[in-house]
């Protein structure tokens, strides 16, 4: 029993979990906001070209 108390109570390894979870977390935002830009900025582009070769 008192092992597993131990093992329960250990907390080594736990900053690096913490740390992949937050990298994941960054890394998904990153992703959402540059697919978001990237949209975005095609559609201006579009929109340039469309006013530069007229009707």
């Amino acid at each position: 029993m008192k092992r597993i108390w131990t093992f329960i109570k250990d907390e080594q390894g736990l900053e690096t979990v913490e740390y992949a979870i937050i990298g994941g977390i960054i890394t998904i935002a990153a992703i959402a906001t540059i697919r978001s830009i990237g949209t975005q900025v095609g559609v201006m582009f579009t929109s340039i070209l469309g006013a530069l070769t007229g009707p």
